[in-house]
């Protein structure tokens, strides 16, 4: 069972990244792709439908993290407190950046709002994949489990640990160049005009950038963390991920050249879950790493709820997660298509 459940929540974080991924990479963004006011409601009008429920796929993340693993979810709680502030915070101000910027129709109104948006959509990959780097590298559990987190102390990957040092840095940057090139790929599919063709422009050039990054993220992971490869050849799920993560790379380049930017988007979608399969087959079944030796890892097992409650949990699991599925679905059904600025004044 707390096998089952560590998938699930693996594959609640998975939907997040790929789907929240593209409108929080097109938002990063935005202000490079679009220069004109029409071209940044275009882009707007392409995430507009998608964003806020695109985010619901983290508070279920988090609840079932709540339900499956309290321990692993409130020792992180606290000692990401002050990362976990500024994802808040990102998250408020990019929500009302979308809803605010076109209620008034003045220049300096709306570049105020665009900058915030384009500047909370670029922070959220950064803080979500350095959390990830935390997590890889190891934080200082007490024997009690808990531990806290200043925001960097030396810079460097050993006690006395801080939430950044260049290894996490190094993390924020592959994901922020990985959603980014995520969101170009998205908007290429969902647009027209300028914005498309810059858009297909730079969804090469930010994965060709993540060609160079991702070996050098890997070979930092095994400086690291040399136990999270080495479990690779032992575990079939993570071969399955990095080959899926290979072949959607491999897709966005062919598919973008020959124009196919709904492929492209696909092999995007692909890359990403395959590197979220990969890691966590890789990790598993470890949940908060200890600095200070495996006795005091956070663990699926040591951290789990009751096996009553994973089943009570898994029968309401079962009902929701297809709902969920069916729902977006129908959203991406309802919205196919390109694109479609509304009139100034209405909405996006």
């Amino acid at each position: 069972m707390y096998e089952l459940w560590f998938g699930i929540v693996a594959v609640m974080l998975t939907a997040y990244v790929v789907l929240d991924g593209y409108d929080l990479g097109a938002g990063a963004l935005h202000l490079v792709l679009a220069r004109t006011d029409e071209e940044r409601r275009t882009v707007l009008a392409a995430v507009g439908p998608f964003w806020d429920a695109n985010e619901v796929w983290l508070l279920a993340s988090g609840g079932a993290l709540f339900v499956a693993f309290p321990q692993a979810l409130a020792a992180g709680l606290s000692g990401f407190y002050l990362a976990i502030f500024l994802v808040i915070w990102s998250l408020i101000l990019r929500g009302v950046a979308i809803e605010f910027r076109s209620h008034l129709h003045d220049a300096l109104w709306r570049r105020f709002w665009d900058a915030l948006f384009s500047l909370a959509s670029g922070l959220l990959p950064v803080l979500f994949g350095a959390a990830l780097g935390n997590l890889i590298r190891g934080v200082p559990l007490t024997a009690q489990g808990w531990f806290q987190l200043t925001l960097f102390t030396t810079f460097l990957p050993r006690e006395p640990v801080g939430i950044l040092d260049w290894y996490t840095v190094l993390a924020g940057l592959f994901a922020l160049v990985a959603l980014t090139g995520h969101g170009a790929a998205f908007l290429a599919w969902r647009t027209v005009g300028p914005v498309h063709d810059r858009s297909r422009r730079l969804t090469i050039a930010l994965f060709g950038v993540l060609v160079v990054l991702w070996p050098l993220t890997t070979l930092a992971t095994h400086v690291v963390n040399p136990s999270l490869l080495a479990a690779l050849p032992r575990r079939p799920l993570a071969w399955l991920g990095l080959l899926l993560a290979v072949g959607g790379l491999v897709t966005v380049f062919v598919a973008t050249s020959r124009r196919r930017s709904l492929a492209a988007f696909l092999g995007s979608c692909a890359f990403l879950a395959g590197m979220a399969l990969a890691t966590a087959a890789c990790l598993f079944p470890v949940m908060l790493r200890a600095m200070g030796g495996p006795a005091r890892d956070i663990t699926a097992f040591n951290a789990g709820a009751s096996a009553r409650g994973l089943r009570t949990a898994l029968g309401w699991w079962v009902i929701g997660f297809p709902l969920a599925v069916a729902y977006f679905a129908v959203q991406f059904r309802l919205h196919r298509g390109k694109a479609v600025v509304a009139p100034d004044g209405e909405g996006y």
